[in-house]
């Protein structure tokens, strides 16, 4: 299986337009990278690529990743269509940028389907383009992909995007993917949202030999102490820190085994900056934080 992170950034990107805190004023002097928002690329067979959500940067992130440009017929494109863990604006407006793309596929929980075909009508509007299939991705027994790949999805969180308003509270909302090789026996688990350490999650790790993870916040008051934003406010927003007693690096200790990588940083994240004591600490403990446009084969 082969793995394209084609962004790793949280919504809005690394640097956002609109901040001028610490790191995003050193990213703008170019003193850290930029990263644009998260979204994966996997492909069983190198040919027939799906996309793990499908961020507003899309367009960009296709055309950066040699495997996923056109060709070679004038409307050929290697991706097949698109796996997404929940309905958050950086997950879901990309799926606009694929408009008029033919044959495609999407899956998701069904109150991510629900979400896009009512309160954010995405599935009528791109129906009129071309007419894609939306698939249950929490259907019994999972699913295959074209590629040699199969899927399971293992709801973590009923965290519900905020342009829902107030929805039943105990929906699954946030999901996260097993996908495997059989050719290699290579298993991705995908969780860029993780509002908790879910029951079964360990179980989940230990049948993987990699984790793309959520890693949105390094610490529990960031976002307050980054840009003066109300520590509460953090806390809604539905992500485990990486740090603590309670955070997802004590967690990921137990999995020695695995490829612990994060993802889906928040421009507040000092991760973002590989030399500082965060950096140090995440690969102390044997966890990863990736570039843009890096590849792996599983």
């Amino acid at each position: 299986m082969k793995v394209i992170l084609l962004g790793t950034a949280a919504g809005g990107g690394f640097p956002q337009w609109n901040c001028a805190c610490a790191l995003c004023t050193r990213c703008h002097r170019g003193e850290l990278p930029a990263r644009s928002q998260e979204s994966v690329a996997v492909s069983g067979n190198g040919r027939d690529w799906w996309l793990l959500n499908a961020s507003p940067d899309i367009r960009t992130q296709l055309l950066a990743a040699p495997a996923l440009r056109p060709g070679p017929g004038p409307r050929d494109t290697p991706v097949r269509g698109v796996l997404l863990t929940d309905a958050e604006l950086d997950h879901t407006l990309g799926l606009i940028i694929l408009r008029g793309g033919t044959d495609l596929t999407v899956h998701a929980a069904p109150p991510v389907r629900e979400a896009l075909t009512a309160d954010l009508p995405l599935h009528g509007l791109l129906d009129r383009y071309a007419p894609w299939g939306w698939h249950d991705s929490t259907a019994p027994g999972g699913f295959a992909l074209d590629g040699g790949l199969t899927v399971t999805a293992h709801p973590v969180s009923s965290k519900a995007p905020k342009f829902m308003g107030r929805p039943a509270s105990d929906a699954p909302w946030v999901v996260a993917y097993r996908i495997e090789d059989p050719a290699t026996g290579g298993a991705l688990v995908y969780a860029p949202c993780l509002a908790a350490w879910p029951d079964g999650f360990d179980e989940l790790l230990a049948s993987a030999s990699c984790v793309l993870l959520d890693g949105t916040f390094f610490s529990a008051d960031e976002l307050g102490t980054a840009v003066r934003s109300g520590d509460a406010g953090q806390a809604l927003m539905g992500h485990l820190p990486v740090s603590g007693p309670g955070g997802s690096l004590a967690a990921l200790a137990r999995h020695p085994h695995l490829r612990r990588i994060y993802t889906h940083l928040n421009n507040t994240n000092p991760l973002l900056d590989s030399s500082s004591p965060a950096g140090g600490a995440v690969r102390k403990a044997g966890a990863e934080v990736l570039p843009d446009g890096s590849e792996l084969t599983l």
